[in-house]
């Protein structure tokens, strides 16, 4: 976890406003959500850039397992499925809350053995031989579109799978896990009456601490201060935390 008010008086010390006029929360609270997403989406494509080069065995400096060890936090434990028999498919039970979901990881069958994915294209091509076709020893899966449990608004999505041989059914027999999407971050406040200033709540139930690794308190800071830049209209903000983030990110991949 980063602390949400650490990053928000650091962004705004670096503005050099006393008052909150630059940034005020309902902002900070915007721009710290969409960079969240921005740097937990980079660890995916970092992870696989990293994988194609060779590692190294130090216990620290290892940039695989340093990536894996921030993914790790929103990795989930087998969860529950449900088994349509209309549409012939297992897809996550209605206890995933819809805005938790956001990868899926591994299917497992009978909590031993975990299923392989293959596309469909693949798989015509597979379940014409029986030396190939999937078997309940070597079963497959599908991952295809979105179950929908709920209209809504917003109607609640669930990961959507099919898994062969189409004998396995029971919902008992398959479990999944995946990553979970991290919650937006929330500067929780109240404002005095008199002056209007924002007033810090730690205790408030709406506070949400930054769900990122604590490295990334740096690299929160200095994206969050690109997009108030913007904000502001302060060109030498955006230039300067823009290069610093850049430069960090060559380092890492260097």
């Amino acid at each position: 976890m980063v602390n949400v008010d650490t990053v928000y008086k650091t962004c705004l010390l670096i503005l050099n406003k006393q008052q909150r006029g630059y940034l005020n929360p309902i902002e900070f609270n915007k721009l710290g959500e969409q960079v969240q997403l921005e740097i937990f989406e980079k660890y995916f494509e970092d992870l696989n850039q990293q994988l194609r080069i060779p590692g190294n065995e130090s216990e620290y400096a290892d940039r695989v397992k340093t990536l894996e060890e921030k993914i790790d936090i929103f990795k989930s434990e087998p969860a529950a499925t449900t088994y349509d028999g209309v549409g012939g498919y297992f897809y996550g039970t209605t206890s995933i809350a819809a805005s938790d979901y956001h990868r899926l990881g591994s299917v497992i069958y009978k909590n031993i053995k975990e299923v392989d994915p293959i596309q469909r294209k693949q798989f015509l091509l597979v379940n014409k031989s029986p030396l190939t076709k999937p078997t309940t020893t070597y079963p497959l899966y599908i991952n295809e579109g979105e179950h929908q449990s709920a209209a809504g608004p917003p109607p609640v999505l669930h990961p959507k799978f099919f898994v062969y041989p189409t004998s396995i059914t029971d919902s008992s027999d398959i479990t999944f896990t995946y990553i979970k999407k991290p919650k937006s971050p929330y500067w929780a406040f109240t404002q005095d009456a008199t002056t209007g200033a924002y007033i810090f709540a730690p205790n408030g139930a709406a506070r949400q601490d930054f769900e990122l690794h604590p490295s990334e308190q740096n690299e929160i800071i200095l994206r969050i201060l690109v997009y108030a830049g913007v904000i502001i209209r302060d060109p030498q903000i955006v230039q300067a935390a823009s290069q610093k983030v850049q430069l960090d990110n060559m380092n890492e991949k260097s």
